[in-house]
């Protein structure tokens, strides 16, 4: 039996729009593994999904992610995916320099 292929996303939001990414994400069903980072790459939170447990979840983190979000300005999601990584995302990835 293969190994399951994950790849990770990044995005960069303002505290006020954390909340409502988290739970986009979460629906779509295919995330793995959520984590917060401040301004500093500091980790605050690490959240990590499975597919039974997202709806049980989501008052919680909703919760804990409100709290978050009233206290950084900027921050960065970082979420693990289930699957191959889309070709859109590594066209996007490709278009960055190099650092």
């Amino acid at each position: 039996m293969g190994e399951e292929k994950t790849y990770t996303e990044r995005f960069k939001l303002s505290g006020e729009g954390v909340l409502s990414k988290v739970k986009e994400v979460m629906r779509e069903g295919n995330a793995r593994r959520l984590i917060i980072r401040n301004e500093d790459e500091r980790v605050l939170v690490e959240i990590p999904l499975t597919v039974g447990a997202v709806g049980v979840l989501l008052a919680p983190v909703a919760a804990a992610l409100g709290a978050i979000a009233a206290l950084v300005t900027h921050c960065t999601i970082e979420v693990e995916r289930v699957g191959e990584k889309p070709a859109e995302a590594e066209k996007a990835e490709g278009d960055q320099p190099a650092s």
